[in-house]
């Protein structure tokens, strides 16, 4: 699995915590020359353990979506490779695209056999081009799509991990259908008779993530944000001003806590302290409990269970009392 730095880049909101670990980075070089500094070090890590503790149990929606897109977040290739390393990559729409931002794979995690696709976005500027910053085509989601009737055929359940700004909007996508590609996806989801469990682990941005969530089950790490527009979008649309972006986050409820308020989403997965991105070991192991249970729980159901529950769920949004 690829690894994280040992110094994640620090946010813009984490300024204070890392001018402390500056400051304890250079006390440290000077223990050897003056022991009675220990102290002071040790008084310092205490006020950085406080500052962080406290910094990250009063964010802002606007710092949750700065985490959901650190550039060191774990992808999806990176959680595939830690649950199993032999995993097998399925590419292709067979129609002679294979679109970089959608991976299909093969996996088998605790013992359950799955067909798995996601979304990517790339870190080095070659993988992000080659994946398109996280933006499918249409050939990404009929790729999707191909997996989704494979899974069905062998009865197999499926896996979505969605982290994406949302489908490319460009007019090669729109000059191939992007709509209907999506549209086909929604139809196909909401009609296969195994169990779907998707997680949004960054990013769930519009109908970009909606074509690989419809799912009997739906599950936010902490930090991922979930929105049918990107704030920059709602902002320019609603204040037509970038300098909004703040306010489209508070109004827009886009964090996993106000969506699983919402009704939206069943579960919200905790991440290490500061986000994913500190510890993918942990963050992965999380992720891997919650899916597990959930598929464990939708496997008991027959078919016709799994497809009826699926759309009951859905039926059910937008329903007031």
């Amino acid at each position: 699995m690829a690894t994280v730095e040992k110094k994640p880049i620090p946010l813009e909101f984490e300024q204070p915590l890392a001018i402390l670990a500056q400051n304890m980075e250079a006390l440290e070089k000077q223990l050897s020359d003056n022991p009675e500094l220990e102290g002071d070090l040790e008084r310092m890590q205490d006020q950085y353990n406080s500052l962080k503790r406290s910094l990250y149990s009063n964010l802002r929606p606007i710092d949750h979506l700065a985490i959901a897109r650190h550039p060191q977040r774990p992808y999806t290739r990176d959680y595939f490779s830690t649950w199993d390393p032999g995993w097998v990559e399925l590419h292709g729409d067979r129609k002679g695209v294979d679109d970089g931002a959608m991976v299909g794979a093969l996996l088998e995690i605790d013992g359950i056999k799955m067909v798995a696709v996601g979304t990517q976005k790339g870190r080095t500027l070659r993988d992000k081009q080659h994946c398109n910053f996280g933006m499918p085509q249409p050939e990404g989601y009929r790729k999707a799509l191909r997996l989704f009737h494979h899974a069905n055929k062998f009865h197999l359940p499926i896996l979505c991990l969605i982290d994406t700004p949302g489908a490319y909007p460009g007019l090669t996508a729109e000059e191939h259908n992007q709509s209907q590609a999506i549209a086909e996806n929604l139809m196909e989801l909401a009609g296969v008779t195994v169990p779907v469990v998707a997680a949004v682990t960054g990013e769930g941005g519009s109908g970009g993530a909606l074509a690989i969530g419809v799912a009997n089950r739906i599950l936010m790490l902490e930090h991922s944000v979930y929105s049918v527009i990107t704030p920059e979008g709602c902002a320019s649309i609603l204040w037509r001003s970038n300098d909004k972006v703040s306010e489209a986050c508070q109004a827009m409820k886009m964090t996993a806590k106000e969506i699983l308020q919402l009704g939206v989403i069943d579960q919200v997965i905790s991440e290490p302290l500061g986000g994913a991105h500190h510890d993918y070991q942990t963050a992965a192991e999380n992720l891997k409990k919650a899916i597990v249970a959930q598929m464990t729980e939708l496997m008991k159901l027959s078919p016709e269970q799994v497809r009826k529950d699926r759309q009951d769920k859905f039926r059910r949004f937008g329903s007031f009392r």
